[in-house]
């Protein structure tokens, strides 16, 4: 490991580093371009194998990975870059800084990648950021998908063959031994996902002085205001969010766990819950949920059995939709509710409330594991919310039906994907004007 590592690392200071930011772009898109190709053969082995792996539907897998793909064409990195640097060409070298003086950003020699595998080819986003800062590149792949960025990093070196020494992918069984501490140990950074206890364990491997980039488990929640549910836009609505929840069948970490849902409408939210129910059953026909586990099974099982407790007499009412042996469930809650996770697998619960200011405080206590919103609301009910449920530690809202498509350049858990890659070098004004008495054409 620690050979690769120097391989890697050296290779990248050669054949990367000497890119500028808009030549990496343009690799990155004209690989990304080629998978997105039906008639890729690369592409059509995704298409085959990640259902084999994953379990998912193939028509959900196949949408879903076009989705994300479109994510990094070059319009859209772009855009990326943009988010984090307003002059991006600090990228590239030295440029003015706003204070005097000049700045450059210089990405790290060597970052490691812990990627999960909840949803397939999640290891694009943190690949991608990698290659945009000029980092060489080793990824360590997930056991519950370990092809999809060996696929990528193929293409890469087949658009740009110099490339094919400045990244890697390997695996080991679980937290890996001596090959683990011997990469982290050459890392400048590390990018991890996963749960909380992986990404523990990793943290105590690693020197001090390693930047450590953190992606663990969130909770997402969405909110439906009165005036998104008449009787014309309500079953929409419904649709929209059953997306949310039927995606990667609630494996993402943006996916939704409960809907806020207002009272006072054309259609109440026990209406809603009901609209909610048959789209899931309508779309478990076309995008079947992908078989469980035997400790899955029993997780969903347990779940529902909760609930149908609450339904006994003397105990307040929880309405459960949907039979034991269906492949979703919906909990009707007609009152404000704590958000707390589901048991996945299409779980979701709709409560009721009479004001929407109220959900910033019932998400609150949830505030280390917030990430994403969906809100379907008027623009004026939106940035009320959004300045409540940000301060409460949302750090994405986004409209119910794209919950679980992050647009390009979002702010994972609310940090920067690119900037916190970096380190910035200044040439601080006084450093300029003191060389000046120096330059060739003085006296």
């Amino acid at each position: 490991m620690q050979a690769l590592a120097q391989r890697v690392r050296a290779a990248s200071a050669i054949h990367l580093k000497t890119l500028g930011v808009d030549e990496i772009i343009t690799i990155v898109d004209r690989a990304v371009a080629r998978l997105l190709d039906p008639a890729e053969p690369l592409r059509q082995q995704a298409d085959a194998l990640l259902p084999l792996v994953t379990g998912y539907d193939a028509d959900m897998l196949r949408l879903g990975l076009t989705g994300l793909l479109k994510t990094f064409r070059a319009p859209q990195l772009r855009r990326f870059v943009a988010e984090d640097f307003a002059n991006p060409k600090v990228l590239d070298g030295f440029q003015p800084a706003a204070k005097g003086g000049a700045v450059r950003a210089y990405g790290p020699d060597l970052l490691a990648h812990s990627w999960a595998g909840n949803v397939p080819a999640l290891a694009l986003w943190s690949l991608v950021c990698g290659l945009l800062v000029k980092a060489g590149n080793i990824g360590k792949l997930p056991s519950a998908e370990p092809l999809f960025a060996g696929w990528f990093a193929r293409v890469l070196a087949d658009v740009h063959p110099p490339l094919a020494d400045c990244l890697a992918v390997v695996w080991w069984r679980g937290a890996g031994g001596d090959e683990a501490s011997a990469l982290y140990a050459q890392a400048d950074a590390v990018v991890a996902y996963g749960g909380n206890s992986a990404l523990q364990a990793i943290r105590q491997r690693l020197p001090v002085s390693t930047r450590f980039i953190a992606h663990g488990h969130k909770l997402g929640f969405g909110v439906v205001s009165a005036r998104a549910l008449d009787t014309l836009k309500g079953p929409a609505l419904a649709r929209r969010a059953a997306w949310d929840v039927m995606r990667y069948d609630q494996q993402g970490c943006y996916s939704p766990h409960l809907f806020y849902v207002q009272r006072g409408a054309a259609i109440s939210p026990r209406e809603f819950a009901a609209y909610l129910a048959a789209e899931l059953a309508r779309l478990q026909t076309r995008y079947p949920r992908r078989a469980l586990d035997l400790e899955e099974a029993a997780a969903f099982a347990k779940w529902r059995q909760a609930i149908e407790w609450r339904q006994l007499p003397g105990r307040p009412a929880d309405l459960l939709l949907g039979q034991a042996d269906d492949a979703w469930s919906v909990v009707y809650s007609d009152a404000p509710a704590a958000l707390t996770p589901t048991a996945l697998q299409r779980s979701i619960v709709v409560a009721a409330i009479d004001a929407l200011d109220t959900v910033a405080d019932l998400v609150a206590p949830q505030a280390a594991y917030l990430q994403t919103a969906g809100v379907a609301a008027s623009p004026e009910e939106l940035h009320r919310l959004a300045g409540s449920l940000g301060a409460a530690g949302v750090t994405r809202i986004s409209a119910l039906g794209a919950m679980s498509q992050p647009e390009a350049g979002w702010h994972n858990d609310g940090r920067f994907n690119l900037l916190d890659l970096v380190r910035m070098t200044e040439i601080e004004l006084s450093a300029e004007m003191a060389a000046e008495p120096y330059a060739s054409y003085e006296p």
